[in-house]
């Protein structure tokens, strides 16, 4: 079943995960468009094991809605939270210019905190920002596996070490939009997420990823296992980093952190959206379901 607030009706969540969750969802207010609310997928009997799915930066969370799918077919009850100020139904809003670090570690945090109530055995799959979260939740949350997707831990073409100057000069000067596809500008699709980007929002999620980074040297990983997926033709965001932060990893947590990397895909960054990339869906969707399922 899909839930959106008001009708996530199951018989086994208690009273406490119930109110989280109608809270959570209350989040959807109507400037959020259908498209973009908060997804949620629940069995009518008790089940082992959530996936938590964390969108990535400017879409929403119906980039995840077929992967969803098949992991409920497969027995998993599944859900995926609206990112703060995504989602919204006007596509050119503002909303992005106003997204902190905070907001998004709050969301994460009472997403986890509900997910536990919707199965004893937590997952949490993010893409992109949401890989950002998704480490984030493995430094600070004790979860089953988190599978990190692509992650931004930097842009391809900004040197690690000058990312964090860069940012703190980013959030200093006034906040800035710009197209993600300069010539299809708003007329980029899908439809269900923003076609353009805010300066200060990537900044903020270069904030949480300096967190990540400073937790890694110094304490080990409250989840029991992450796994780091990349695309060897990544376009975007910057796979050395992912490796620096593997290293970090485990080497204070030795045998907790796995890798994958897909050889043979096109250069891409989006490599979860059906509706952008099919055919790296239809080659990526089965290797994260044996990697979530394994």
């Amino acid at each position: 079943m899909s839930g959106s607030k008001g009708d996530v009706v199951v018989g086994y969540l208690s009273q406490a995960t119930h109110a989280r969750l109608e809270e959570f969802l209350s989040r959807d207010h109507p400037l959020i468009g259908e498209a973009g609310k908060s997804i949620v997928m629940l069995h009518e009997r008790p089940v082992d094991r959530v996936v938590v799915l964390l969108h990535g930066f400017t879409a929403s969370p119906t980039q995840f809605i077929e992967f969803g799918r098949q992991l409920y077919e497969r027995g998993y009850n599944v859900f995926v939270p609206r990112l703060p100020r995504h989602g919204y139904r006007d596509r050119l809003t503002d909303a992005l210019a106003e997204l902190s670090a905070e907001q998004m570690k709050d969301m994460t945090t009472q997403a986890v905190e509900i997910a536990r109530g919707l199965a004893p055995n937590v997952t949490i799959v993010g893409f992109s920002l949401g890989g950002s979260l998704g480490a984030w939740a493995a430094a600070y949350h004790r979860l089953d596996r988190v599978i990190l997707v692509a992650p931004f831990l930097g842009v391809a073409w900004i040197p690690q070490w000058l990312a964090p100057a860069i940012a703190m000069l980013t959030l200093r000067a006034p906040n800035r939009f710009a197209w993600w596809h300069p010539i299809k500008r708003e007329n980029l699709q899908p439809e269900h997420g923003y076609p353009r980007y805010s300066t200060h929002a990537v900044a903020q999620a270069y904030r949480i990823v300096h967190d990540v980074f400073a937790d890694a040297a110094q304490h080990a990983l409250r989840a029991r296992r992450v796994v780091v997926v990349t695309n060897a033709r990544e376009t975007t965001v910057n796979n050395r980093a992912a490796r620096n932060l593997v290293r970090r990893w485990q080497k204070l947590s030795p045998g907790s952190v796995e890798t994958f990397e897909f050889t043979d895909l096109r250069y891409s960054h989006d490599i979860i959206e059906p509706l952008r990339s099919p055919d790296l869906v239809a080659q990526v969707y089965p290797k994260l379901l044996e990697i979530v399922e394994r």
